[in-house]
């Protein structure tokens, strides 16, 4: 196996504001953008050739990884003129593979946070003589996914979407978001219109009788939909719970990036990640949060499971849990901002003006 795909089109809507100016794929978790874990673990695994199929701020993609060449890697960028679903996306990149009909293509979704054995998922592949092979992963509630049951041998039986009832959840199987196409099967995708691989080119298959095959790998897995899973992967990368050769420095309690100023009794932990020309100021604890590039932290405030964007400032005493806060907004002095709490980008919030709590 020496090639993939990327599927790094989606809008990142769950994900907002963090995606107004970014694209999910580029979002950075532990110092670098999402996508460069991908990459290395891809490359890692023997991927030589990627190409990634772009279609929302497909124009900051190529600027920052170019070739590929600095990864070790070639890389390839298609951008989709209208959104095409996963597998409109696939089959809109088949003219850039190298593979011949029956060799192996790996696939990934763009938002998966994973410690999948990517080359136990090409040898079960091949081993079984597949169409197509599945990571599968098993989840407590799997209400909130698609439902991937197997024989004992592991060839998928069916697809079933969402589950809402006791009933209808038959397994804790899910799509993990990894696949291997045998070659000639991404050809047998409509081209030009959307297509969902879940939703109709897996059933599709499985009702003419291909063979489905899945994995079942319950390593690490984290769907980084939201802000606080997007948030809990990159802790997850610093601390070392999730594997990337990707991250910029010895794992541990925190990461601080080059040209970071961080005061000496600042309380940095919980795979917290300081980003470049960010600032951290005296009396500060932040625990387990993003800090992304030239963002300010002021004395005395107190940042817990949050993101702060790229030159966003957090006021002097304020104290921000569960927060996503747009790049360029300014926090005032002495604020509470509790879980689930979006600040758009470039917005102020005066001192004093947003509590759970007395001001006293």
């Amino acid at each position: 196996m020496t090639e993939a795909i990327l599927l790094v089109g989606g809008k990142g809507t769950r994900l907002r504001p963090l995606t107004v100016h970014t694209p999910k794929p580029m979002v950075r978790a532990a110092g670098v953008p999402f996508l460069t874990h991908q990459l290395a673990r891809a490359k890692a695994a023997g991927v030589e050739h990627i190409v990634l199929a772009t279609s929302y701020l497909a124009e900051v993609f190529e600027p920052y990884f170019g070739d590929g060449s600095s990864l070790g890697l070639h890389i390839e960028y298609v951008t989709e003129k209208e959104p095409l679903g996963t597998g409109g996306a696939i089959r809109n990149v088949a003219s850039r593979l190298r593979s011949g009909p029956d060799e192996p293509v790996l696939i990934f979704n763009g938002d998966i946070l994973t410690g999948l054995d990517i080359r136990a998922l090409v040898d079960t592949h091949e081993a079984t003589g597949a169409d197509v092979s599945l990571h599968l992963t098993r989840v407590t509630d799997p209400r909130a996914y698609g439902l991937v049951p197997t024989d004992g041998a592991g060839r998928v039986l069916a697809f079933l979407e969402k589950p809402q009832t006791p009933e209808e959840i038959v397994t804790d199987q899910i799509n993990a978001g990894a696949y291997v196409f045998r070659r000639s099967v991404i050809d047998t995708i409509p081209a030009g219109r959307p297509v969902s691989v879940e939703r109709e080119t897996f059933p599709e298959l499985l009702a003419t009788g291909a063979h489905l095959q899945g994995m079942v790998d319950s390593t690490y897995w984290l769907d980084l939909g939201t802000p606080a899973a997007f948030v809990r992967g990159s802790a997850d990368l610093v601390l070392g719970r999730a594997p990337s050769p990707a991250v910029p420095g010895r794992c541990g309690d925190r990461l601080v990036l080059p040209t970071a100023r961080v005061a000496p009794d600042a309380k940095l932990s919980g795979g917290t990640v300081v980003g470049e020309g960010a600032f951290v100021a005296e009396g500060t604890r932040i625990f387990g949060s993003t800090i992304l590039p030239g963002a300010v932290i002021e004395p005395g405030a107190v940042v817990t499971d949050s993101l702060v964007g790229n030159g966003a400032r957090v006021g002097r005493r304020s104290v921000v849990t569960g927060t996503v806060i747009g790049d360029g907004a300014v926090i005032g002095a002495d604020n509470e901002l509790r879980e689930g709490v979006r600040v758009w980008c470039d917005a102020r919030i005066p001192a004093g003006a947003v509590r759970f709590s007395s001001d006293q």
